[in-house]
């Protein structure tokens, strides 16, 4: 199926861009964080709606992709998915696909984005009980099953404040990347936010501060 990616996706369209280097960076430092304890799967959320996790999930993917791995972007937002709008493609199979299908279960309906080793695990129909199939032993089944096909699996995940399933689903991944927004996300629901994945234990790789105001000199001297 023919993808057509989003403007947003800037490391597609802009990747000479100062935003498209700072993924680039921000590849590079998850890569250094992860010498001694592999980072395979990651859970991306943010601690409100609209702070822009998906599409830094989605510019994250295709610079890992970039750089010769294998990348599934898996949408676990199972209340309000967006990937596969990102990607303009159907949302009609997927992750709840997978937890009532065998069949998926063994061949996943990965669809291609368009990017060279980065390939898409939209949502599927929405399920009643979002949390709870989080929660599920088939979920680890299904996450056991993605990181035996490619490197790395990414989580797009509900806002971790508004809901429980962020929480669930980092307990059960490598790693957590919190999206703040600058200028959008108040302090206290960035802390109420790492405190509820720390009470899961959950391993925080770090934070990503979005829709930051870009240097001038350093946009003159990327893009001629």
């Amino acid at each position: 199926m023919e993808t057509h990616i989003s403007p947003e996706i800037i490391t597609v369209h802009h990747p000479r861009s100062p935003i498209a280097e700072a993924y680039r960076s921000l590849r590079t430092n998850l890569e250094f964080s992860s010498l001694d304890r592999p980072l395979r799967t990651m859970v991306i959320t943010s601690p409100g709606p609209g702070e822009g996790k998906s599409t830094v999930l989605v510019n994250l993917g295709v610079v890992i992709a970039q750089a010769g791995k294998k990348v599934i972007l898996a949408d676990c937002d199972l209340r309000r998915p967006s990937l596969h709008e990102i990607f303009g493609v159907s949302n009609d199979r997927g992750i709840t696909t997978m937890v009532v299908d065998e069949e998926a279960m063994k061949n996943p309906p990965l669809m291609q984005t368009g990017v060279e080793n980065l390939f898409l695990l939209p949502s599927g129909p929405l399920p009643p009980n979002p949390a709870e199939l989080l929660a599920s032993r088939r979920m680890e089944e299904i996450i056991r099953r993605l990181t035996e096909t490619v490197d790395m699996v990414l989580f797009d995940a509900p806002p971790a404040v508004a809901v429980t399933d962020a929480i669930v689903l980092a307990s059960k991944v490598d790693g957590v990347l919190l999206v703040i927004s600058a200028g959008q996300t108040k302090k206290e629901m960035a802390r109420r936010a790492k405190d509820l994945l720390e009470k899961v234990n959950a391993r925080i790789i770090g934070s990503v501060l979005n829709n930051a105001q870009i240097d001038v000199s350093l946009q003159r001297y990327y893009i001629p």
